[in-house]
């Protein structure tokens, strides 16, 4: 009995040995299916880039080596990119934990401008040491974006409302009050004296409740990119090792169980999308007070399509929170080069197809996946039936 024992314990793990081996080797023919993918996608992106430029008079060696310079070769523009990527990381983590609970907030944009008004708003009011000032601003700009976000949260739980709907038009409404409040100084309209009648800006914040930059081998950023990365790690520790992070997992793959598991819908969806906002509102703050956009004030079009851009982000990564800290880089990186795009005599429409092409390129890679999936899931289904 010993001796069969024994065997049947040896064939068990010689199993277990096999089925191992069999998901490491599953594993990195995923991971070279994967990278292949997005080698071919970025390929045929720069080759259609370079035949768009061709045909309209342009050099696409010219185009492609400005992107570069703008971005990381010349000097200081990695800070620059560094300074651009920062509110694009904040919104791409309220994306990844919007989306890890089933819900489709698109409306970063708008939420990100109601945190930096909110921030402006309070900036521009609050009395004490700068430094109090700032992060008393950046919580405040935390809160804006948060409500904002809540109601959408709240018409999703409570009346129904699709949110990809709501917040996508709560983006035009945000966007619209932050015009009307720079109309009014008794809102965010900065003081007649030392502006121009016609310059509907906001109080420029003062030296001392800016956000401190530091020099990193000659490239200046400010250490609100540190606070991103960090927030980055903590939230991929929340996600992937706690419960709040399982409920969130569960409630977006399967709400029906998730609820018979004791996983509150309404609790942790309305939460998922106030800290979506929450982080988005964070980005604007980080834009008012960081000094790469808008020189410290609040002026028209404010979010500059970071909103959107954050989306992309997370969407590329495929909502995995570490990795959307490479993805933003590179968004970042596309946003401060196609700056340069324009001196090489290219056309500023064309320059946005060629960001547009690469966006997409980065796009296609995760869709292409998701549908051999969901044929393989069927059809998996369809045999079993």
């Amino acid at each position: 009995m010993s001796d069969l024992g024994t065997t049947s314990t040896t064939i068990d793990e010689e199993r277990a040995e096999v089925v191992a081996q069999a998901r490491e080797r599953s594993r990195r023919g995923v991971t070279v299916e994967v990278i292949g993918l997005y080698v071919i996608c970025i390929s045929i992106a720069l080759a259609l880039a370079a035949i768009l430029v061709a045909v309209t008079g342009g050099s696409w060696t010219a185009v492609y080596t400005a992107m570069l310079d703008g971005s990381i070769i010349n000097s200081g523009r990695i800070g620059l990119t560094i300074g651009v990527a920062t509110p694009i990381l904040l919104v791409s983590l309220g994306t990844i934990v919007n989306g890890r609970a089933g819900l489709v907030n698109i409306g970063q944009e708008g939420q990100l401008v109601m945190g930096a008004c909110f921030a402006a708003f309070a900036a521009a009011r609050l009395d004490g040491p700068g430094p109090f000032v700032l992060v008393v601003a950046m919580l405040i700009g935390v809160v804006g974006g948060a409500l904002w976000a809540g109601i959408a949260g709240v018409l999703r739980y409570w009346r129904n409302v699709p949110e990809v709907l709501s917040t996508l038009l709560l983006t035009t409404v945000a966007a619209n009050l932050m015009g009307w409040g720079l109309r009014k100084e008794w809102l965010l309209l900065a003081p007649a004296s030392g502006r121009a009648n016609r310059n509907q800006v906001s109080e420029p914040l003062p030296d001392d409740t800016r956000i401190p930059r530091v020099t990193w081998f000659g490239n200046e950023f400010p250490i609100s990119a540190i606070v991103a990365v960090l927030l980055a790690i903590v939230l991929a520790v929340v996600l992937g090792r706690s419960i709040i992070g399982f409920r969130l997992r569960m409630l977006g793959t399967n709400p029906g169980t998730a609820m018979r598991a004791g996983v509150a819908e309404r609790r942790y969806g309305v939460a998922a999308m106030l800290v979506s906002g929450g982080f988005a509102g964070l980005a604007g703050g980080f834009m008012l007070a960081g000094g790469d956009f808008g020189n410290y004030q609040l002026v028209a079009n404010f979010g500059a399509g970071i909103g959107f851009a954050g989306l992309l982000a997370a969407l590329v990564a495929r909502q995995r929170v570490l990795i959307v800290i490479f993805v933003a880089f590179v968004f970042g990186g596309l946003r401060t080069g196609s700056g340069f795009l324009r001196a090489t005599g290219v056309s500023g429409r064309i320059a946005d197809v060629v960001q547009g092409l690469l966006v997409l390129a980065l796009l296609l890679p995760p869709a292409i996946l998701y549908v051999r999936e969901r044929r393989r899931a069927l059809a998996a289904t369809s045999a079993r039936v």
